[in-house]
């Protein structure tokens, strides 16, 4: 068993990251759509697809009674997702505002990887399907999310190397969303993810996978239907993370989180 590759999976299945969280409040309207081109797919600040473009696109139904559910879906690399080809979230929440200013929301989010397993990089046979609870709860513009995984966190567990199963890793994270006038707006995000397990032997000096990420987004409004948007990201312990290997080779080696940018071009329907 490759140690290079058990870290790989807990580095790219370590999947809100700035550009990949979804239903945290019902939509404006019913129904809505999206679609999306993106230069890199980056969720909590780690690239999904080695620093790849990749296709999105979902939809979600928000209804005034404050629940919310929708699914939205990308294109991932297969070197990190062994047999996968694309990333399908399902997810659902439920919310109410408090007064002006406050308002509360609980979910639960889960995130498929159809045709993907570890067993076809050569590890121990593990789905890569992953189900988290979280609850948000939003002052103003400002919004504070606890995320929490209920199932093993991505793959990753004793038989990848593990002291321990992830099944209980967190995430928390805080974000602000700024609008500067009709057209353009600002995001920041400030999050840090907690392993609920370490590597038995090292890997790059460190058996610990968890880590702590930053990152802000600029988006123009081009029309009613379309926007534009531009954005870094940055997740610390490089010790960990600067040379992960990919799954189905342990030299195919690539920094998957330090500093990072991407655009992105997104319609809505």
């Amino acid at each position: 068993m490759k140690v290079r590759s058990l870290a790989a999976a807990a580095a790219l299945f370590s999947l809100a990251g700035i550009t990949a969280e979804h239903a945290d409040s019902a939509p404006a309207s019913p129904v809505t759509g999206n679609v999306a081109v993106t230069s890199n797919y980056l969720f909590r600040s780690l690239t999904q697809t080695r620093g790849r473009p990749a296709i999105q696109g979902g939809a979600d139904y928000g209804n005034p009674n404050g629940f919310a559910d929708g699914f939205w879906g990308s294109s991932i690399n297969e070197r990190s997702y062994p047999s996968g080809a694309m990333e399908l979230d399902l997810y659902a929440s439920y919310g109410q505002s408090i007064n002006s200013d406050w308002s509360g929301r609980v979910g639960l989010y889960g995130y498929g990887y159809p045709g993907a397993n570890l067993d076809q990089a050569g590890l121990a046979s593990h789905s890569l399907n992953t189900l988290e609870a979280n609850a948000a709860l939003t002052w103003k513009q400002f919004t504070l999310k606890y995320n929490h995984a209920l199932t093993d966190y991505f793959g990753v567990d004793t038989e990848q190397g593990y002291a321990g199963d992830s099944k209980g890793t967190d995430y928390l994270q805080l974000d602000p969303a700024m609008p500067m006038n009709d057209v353009w707006s600002l995001a920041l995000h400030a999050g840090h993810t907690h392993y609920t397990a370490t590597l038995v032997d090292p890997f790059n000096g460190s058996r610990n996978p968890s880590y702590s990420d930053v990152g802000a987004t600029l988006k123009a409004q081009l029309n009613g239907h379309g926007s534009f948007s531009g954005g870094v990201t940055y997740a610390t312990n490089a010790d960990f993370y600067r040379r992960t290997s990919g799954v189905l080779s342990a030299s195919d080696t690539r920094n998957v989180g330090g500093a990072r940018g991407f655009v992105m071009l997104q319609g809505t329907f």
